[in-house]
């Protein structure tokens, strides 16, 4: 029996949900998998799956999220494990999980959050500027997503410090390959789990180079996961965003555009703004005025949406209101053959 709350009200064994049967699914060499862990989840408000779980993704080649047919799959550490959850819309209003793995008791207990269960807007108000109340109004689906996963989320908010996406999406696929775990269950494509807190301090130092990330990068993230476990306990008990931005702005390389994309992801923060951005000043100055600006400006133009300003910078995105380009798409340098 079924509820319709956000609560999940069970788990069974039975395979009654085959995600693999919904892609593309390819043939697994290993040995056959074990019967998933399954679930609904009854979103007590619209939820558009897609586009507020897939925020979550690294970049369309991310060994650990991808989309096959209408199955996100979704591969993770969690405290309790690695773990593969698939997620799948069998009905309006009605998600359908399965996980497997040692993690996916865990998993499955985080899909409520992943889908935006923690996420409210109730002091929101999108009439303040006639492009966020349209865009509000267009995508009343969209929740911001948390994964729970401070370290993974920090880990790959260091990577795309300073250089393209692309840049840090490619170096991101590569040493998750090379140095995660190979993600449980029937996986449309071979997934892999990021490494252990540890795991990642051990990454020889050929393997980032071989990567693509810069030795900033990866010192930074080493240095990090040598506190790991403090890390993730302190910001897991920090009161609010600023305490989660003192504990984090104080290991060395991490900085204020860091700590909040790491708020973003694992916390799902609705105020994080994530200063220092290449584009996003201009973006939001764009959207907002016509004109691009600057962080300052940036800022200022966010100021009346203050505890929100990461939903009006998430529904900008999904107006889609553009900067015209203003010059050629930067060619990045591969420094991996010097």
């Amino acid at each position: 029996m079924t509820t319709s709350t956000s609560r999940i009200p069970r788990r069974t064994d039975a395979a009654r949900f085959d995600p693999s049967r919904a892609g593309s699914a390819v043939r697994d060499p290993r040995p056959a998998a074990e019967r998933p862990l399954e679930t609904e989840y009854r979103p007590r408000h619209p939820l558009d799956l897609r586009r507020t779980v897939l925020m979550q993704r690294r970049g369309a080649a991310d060994p650990t999220m991808t989309v096959s047919g209408t199955v996100i799959w979704r591969a993770s550490r969690t405290p309790l494990g690695v773990a593969t959850l698939a997620l799948r819309e069998t009905h309006p209003g009605v998600v359908r999980a399965a996980a497997w793995g040692p993690g996916r008791e865990w998993a499955l207990d985080q899909v409520p959050e992943l889908c935006g269960s923690a996420d409210t807007d109730a002091d929101f108000d999108a009439s303040l500027h006639p492009l966020i109340a349209d865009a509000h109004r267009r995508n009343p689906g969209l929740r911001l997503s948390r994964t729970g996963l401070v370290f993974d989320a920090l880990a790959g908010a260091v990577f795309e410090q300073k250089v393209t996406g692309m840049q840090a999406f490619a170096a991101w696929r590569r040493i998750v390959t090379w140095c995660g775990e190979r993600a449980p269950g029937p996986t449309p494509t071979p997934m892999f789990t990021p490494p252990t807190i540890d795991g990642w301090q051990h990454i020889p130092s050929w393997a980032w180079h071989r990567a693509g990330l810069e030795p900033p990068q990866s010192k930074a993230v080493v240095r990090a996961a040598r506190r790991g476990d403090a890390i993730v306990r302190a910001v897991l008990s920090a009161p609010d965003g600023e305490g989660v931005d003192r504990v984090l702005v104080s290991q060395p390389g991490i900085g204020p555009w860091t700590s909040a994309e790491t708020r973003i992801r694992a916390l799902g923060d609705a105020d994080a703004v994530s200063v220092g951005d290449f584009h996003l000043a201009h973006e939001v100055g764009y959207a907002l005025t016509g004109e691009r600006t600057d962080d300052d400006g940036m800022l200022r133009l966010l100021a009346p949406w203050a505890g929100q300003r990461q939903r009006i910078i998430r529904l900008i995105g999904a107006s889609g209101v553009r900067e015209p380009r203003r010059a050629p798409r930067l060619h990045p340098e591969d420094h991996r053959s010097r």
